[in-house]
């Protein structure tokens, strides 16, 4: 029996290092075919065509989408740590990948057929700008390792610019600072932390957990962040 158990025991270890070097040859010829990310070093997205007064009243707007760059020195923070709080608590932890919560998600996942869940902040910006939104388990591993690359090539603060300034909220609205406007008539370091936190919780379904839509589920939504919201406010 002990003799059984000692094989049984080395056959599983090989069996794990065979999955370790199977995973890092395939990490290895992934990375080759993965796009470069140096672009997001001087990224700017697009912004509408806007009509102002002689005295700064804007009267007109041209654009499908809206937009406002704001950059990250300019982010109110109560911003930045509500969305933290309410998507990444870990963000400034973690080299662009949640470990743990991967595995979780795989778990939770198994037999589906996908991958789904456990995104970090970095991740997203991986999908954002160069992967599909179809749930497979090919295009979880790109964004896993476009995340990798991305953490190792910009700055944390870089990282949470791009992502607060070009992820979808909403009502045509794109970026934090645009949303704002759509959601509230206000500039982004005008609103109350209620409001922000509001904010903060519409990445996860923009689409029908904003205020216009659905101003209950939006509510919900904040409620759910307001703990970490108002704690690191």
């Amino acid at each position: 029996m002990k003799k059984f158990a000692v094989k049984a025991g080395g056959a599983a270890l090989a069996l794990a290092a065979a999955g370790v070097l199977l995973a890092g040859f395939a990490a290895v010829v992934s990375l080759r075919q993965l796009p470069p990310v140096d672009a997001l070093r001087e990224y700017r997205p697009d912004v509408p065509l806007r009509i102002f007064t002689s005295d700064n009243v804007q009267i007109g707007e041209f654009g499908s989408e809206h937009r406002e760059f704001i950059v990250f020195e300019k982010m109110p923070r109560q911003m930045t740590q509500a969305l933290l709080a309410a998507e990444d608590d870990q963000f400034y932890e973690h080299d662009g990948i949640d470990i743990p919560g991967l595995f979780r998600a795989a778990l939770a996942n198994l037999g589906r057929g996908y991958a789904q869940g456990a995104s970090t902040i970095t991740m997203q910006v991986a999908r954002n700008f160069y992967l599909s939104r179809e749930k497979t388990l090919a295009r979880k591993w790109y964004e896993i390792l476009l995340a990798w690359q991305i953490d190792r090539t910009l700055s944390k603060d870089r990282i949470l610019e791009l992502y607060m300034n070009q992820v979808y909220l909403g009502e045509h609205a794109y970026g934090f600072g645009s949303a704002a406007h759509a959601y509230f008539g206000k500039p982004l370091d005008g609103l109350s932390l209620a409001e922000t936190a509001m904010l903060a919780g519409l990445p996860k379904a923009p689409s029908t957990m904003n205020p216009v839509v659905n101003y209950t589920r939006a509510s919900a939504g904040r409620s759910t962040c307001s703990d970490g919201c108002w704690r690191l406010a």
